[in-house]
């Protein structure tokens, strides 16, 4: 299942933009308002609910400076990734894109696909303010 936020402008440079997603603690920021918890357990991993869901974990997987972030389950029953693309636009805006990729059966990936999709268009949005 591949679901996509839209894309966001910020009027930060890609640097900053790419700075602030590195730092998972700056996740809080961007949360929905029904999120439960939130709590950093490393430099590079936080966890998270949103009321009435199960507690999730995610981990930075991979990092390319000022173009890519890559968030990845850390433990859990499922498997999915959460990538951030960044594009510069000019020296002080930049362009972010929210991938969400995971593998689900077609039950599975019925329940979850509009909460999912309502989550990252939620985180895309917040950036504008937050970041």
């Amino acid at each position: 299942m591949n679901l996509e936020s839209p894309k966001v402008t910020l009027q930060k440079s890609a640097e900053t933009t790419f700075n602030f997603l590195s730092d998972v603690k700056n996740f809080e920021a961007l949360m929905p308002e029904n999120i439960s918890k939130f709590e950093v357990l490393d430099d590079d991993k936080f966890l998270f609910a949103l009321k009435g869901m199960p507690e999730i974990i995610l981990k930075k997987k991979e990092e390319v400076p000022f173009n890519k972030i890559v968030l990845g389950a850390a433990g859990g029953k499922i498997d999915f990734s959460l990538t951030g693309h960044i594009n510069e636009l000019s020296g002080e805006e930049s362009e972010v894109h929210l991938v969400f990729e995971g593998e689900f059966n077609a039950m599975m990936a019925m329940m979850i696909k509009g909460p999912i999709s309502k989550f990252i268009e939620t985180l895309a949005s917040n950036m504008t303010s937050a970041v």
